[in-house]
């Protein structure tokens, strides 16, 4: 350098320099592209998106069931990562749902969900109405979120059973609370440096809940689902048998005609047994005729199976007694002070109704049990009179 300015061999030096430094950055990011190639084809991304729509398809009708609202899940985004990355993009908490897969796919993966939408979620379960939820998420929300997720995702499984064309069970999933930011690691499944498939969701619950899930699956179990999706498991067939021809009976003859020939057996016909067509009965006159006589139909019990009811055994329920109802003019409500008197609907020593999740259980009565109030149970609801309650 002379005065101050640079000499034409020091900026060619600089130039150089310069073009060395973008010619590595594309190299590397080139290299980084044809990993993300190599871990999964454009065919096998399709497909992959293809498994998580129709499978998280599913899981939003159920969602929908348990929370009483409607919920949509759009189409999936599919792409490779690691769990470092996604934990640099997303520094948020989040309820990470680790399943296992017990039957027709051999691992694990994750599903993630923020946890402001999971305390929305919880609140739903708990019979709110989701605009108040509680700010963090105790034993007894988690259990309830923990129960929504293992509906769902059995859910998933059972489209994947049907895509598949195979059995496929899931272990009773495992729910923690992992803030991304700070948490290391965030799951013992996987690794944060290795390379996993993120299919990210968008998930809407009416008024309540604009968000995105992600599901995340090593790389082996999503070429695997994609191996089972084209190629899927069918059944041996039995082995049909071949029906015996029937044989031909010839007429016997007549003086009048001449004796048969002998039909060779390679030119034989050959006929086979069908379902004869159903013909019109034909009742002869002067026989009696009587209407048909069927036994009066009556209402069965309804067959309950306990298979799965293990499941929300843990599914908090609010039970409510209700001593009456009336109904007033919003003028009456404002004249009400101490000391009014509000007369019910129902009569001195009248069951009380007996109310879960606000639908009608039981009647009983109510009693006293150590100077607190309780109820006896008197009467409980039949199960036709219950479906048409829940209706």
């Amino acid at each position: 350098m002379n005065d101050g300015f640079l000499s034409q061999d020091e900026i060619n030096a600089l130039l150089q320099g310069n073009a060395d430094e973008t010619s590595q950055v594309s190299t590397e990011a080139e290299g980084s592209g044809n990993l993300e190639a190599e871990a999964i084809t454009e065919m096998e991304r399709d497909a992959l998106g293809e498994i998580g729509n129709i499978s998280m398809g599913s899981a939003a009708t159920t969602l929908s069931v348990l929370l009483g609202r409607r919920v949509d899940i759009t189409t999936p985004r599919v792409s490779v990562d690691t769990l470092g990355s996604i934990k640099d993009h997303y520094p948020l908490p989040y309820l990470v749902v680790e399943v296992g897969y017990t039957v027709g796919i051999d691992g694990n993966n994750i599903l993630a969900i923020q946890e402001q939408d999971a305390l929305i979620i919880a609140d739903l379960m708990m019979g709110g109405e989701g605009t108040n939820p509680p700010t963090e998420l105790n034993e007894l929300y988690m259990s309830a979120v923990g129960e929504a997720m293992n509906q769902m995702m059995g859910s998933v499984s059972t489209s994947l059973s049907t895509m598949f064309s195979k059995k496929i069970d899931i272990s009773p999933p495992k729910v923690n609370l992992v803030d991304l930011a700070t948490s290391e690691p965030v799951s013992e499944l996987v690794s944060n440096d290795e390379e996993i498939v993120k299919v990210a969701f968008r998930m809407e619950v009416e008024g309540l809940i604009d968000s995105e899930i992600m599901q995340i699956l090593p790389i082996k179990i999503a070429k695997e689902m994609v191996e089972s999706l084209m190629t899927p498991a069918v059944d041996e067939p039995a082995p049909v048998s071949t029906p015996e021809p029937i044989p031909t009976v010839a007429a016997a003859p007549t003086m009048a005609s001449p004796a048969p020939q002998t039909v060779m057996p390679e030119q034989q016909p050959m006929y086979y047994a069908t379902t004869p067509a159903p013909q019109t009965a034909r009742v002869a006159p002067g026989v009696p005729v009587q209407p048909v006589q069927f036994a009066p139909l009556t209402a069965n019990g309804i067959a309950i199976s306990d298979t799965n009811l293990g499941l929300i055994m843990d599914v908090p329920l609010q039970v409510t007694v209700e001593l009456g109802r009336t109904k007033k003019l919003i003028k009456d409500i404002l004249d009400l002070a101490t000391g009014s008197i509000i007369e019910l609907d129902k009569l001195a020593g009248e069951p009380v109704d007996i109310l879960v999740n606000g639908k009608l259980l039981a009647k009983g009565e109510v009693v006293v049990i150590d100077e607190n109030f309780g109820v006896r149970i008197t009467d409980i609801v039949s199960p036709m009179e219950r479906a048409r309650n829940i209706q």
